[in-house]
């Protein structure tokens, strides 16, 4: 099968690609390289590369002529970004997903959106695990856009007949992570002394799946998905500071590093998606945090410093003082 895969420098994106490429298939990657693209990232792996954006259908068209499907993983997808400014998130989100589904329509594709929990929104302590069925209830400019791709998706499937499917995955870690996302800002700053910004309480509760879980979750989609169906893609579940211990116990770092800082404006307590629809296909996760996955992923980052050194200056050094300066007090 000959894929495009949008954003496939990015970090999910990446790890698809080398999927693609284990299996046989042909990967062919359109990705803008903004500030969390990295040709690196996909160096090694056989692909053809076509950088432009998702919300230009000249781009789109190009890259995209001779395939047989779509996964859109290409997303302005930080939600700390999204606060400080909404803009891109709508462009590339709600307008760049619209623009794939036309090509997707009119050379009748099979196209897979990478979506996100998120969109189920905050979910209560003692509830249960949200299902595909559940309503949306977006809390952040990143969630409410990513719901906006998500209607889109569905909205062509039902007008148009498009043959698209909506996978919706928990927080994804592993090697390769962009570094502001709290599993590699906290794994690099605890090997480089620097503070470790805790969010409120850091008792937030999270869902934790690995990138590699996450992409085998989305491929069974493409292949066995059916149209108009939205899956989730689950992982464990854990408290923030229950993972933040475990960095610093896989790092060595002090617990004095440890900040506990103003919370992001309108912060969900608590992420939690019911896979069950998912697994009645054959998936199944590999990875947990605690039976190597974290570990895992604090020895890579700690073996490829030459990989995440260069990335913490500059674009990210104007971001990090931006959203982390006034917090710490520095």
């Amino acid at each position: 099968m000959r894929v495009l895969v949008t954003g496939g420098a990015g970090f999910i994106g990446s790890h698809y690609v080398r999927l693609l490429a284990a299996q046989g298939d042909e990967a062919v990657v359109l990705d803008k390289l903004t500030y969390a693209g990295n040709r690196e990232n996909i160096a090694d792996v056989s692909h053809t590369f076509h950088q432009g954006d998702i919300a230009d259908p000249v781009a789109v068209a190009k890259a995209a002529e001779g395939c047989d499907a779509i996964v859109n993983f290409a997303a302005e997808s930080h939600v700390d970004r999204s606060i400080m400014g909404p803009a891109e998130f709508i462009l590339t989100d709600v307008l760049g997903t619209q623009v794939l589904l036309d090509y997707a329509r009119h050379h009748n594709l099979r196209y897979v959106q990478v979506s996100t929990d998120e969109v189920y929104g905050d979910i209560p302590l003692e509830a249960a695990p949200s299902t595909e069925d559940a309503p949306i209830r977006a809390s952040s400019p990143y969630s409410a856009s990513k719901a906006g791709g998500d209607l889109q998706v569905l909205a062509y499937v039902r007008t148009f007949g498009v043959n698209a499917s909506i996978t919706r995955g928990a927080n994804t870690y592993g090697p390769q992570q962009y570094p502001e996302k709290l599993l590699p800002l906290f794994i690099t700053n605890a090997f480089d002394g620097l503070e470790l910004p805790v969010y409120g309480d850091g008792r937030q509760r999270r869902e934790w799946l690995h990138a590699e879980d996450h992409c085998a979750g989305i491929d069974l989609v493409l292949r066995k998905g059916g149209a108009g169906e939205i899956y989730n893609v689950s992982g464990q579940e854990r408290e923030n500071m229950d993972v933040i211990r475990g960095i610093l116990d896989h790092t060595g770092a002090s617990p004095d590093l440890l900040r506990h800082v103003a919370d992001r404006p309108g912060h969900d307590r608590r992420y939690a998606i019911d896979s069950t629809k998912l697994r009645s296909l054959g998936w199944a996760p590999r990875h947990t945090l605690d039976g190597g996955g974290l570990a895992d992923t604090v020895a890579w980052y700690r073996d490829n410093r030459a990989w995440w050194e260069p990335i913490k200056s500059g674009e990210y050094r104007a971001y990090y003082e931006a959203q982390y300066g006034n917090r710490l007090g520095s």
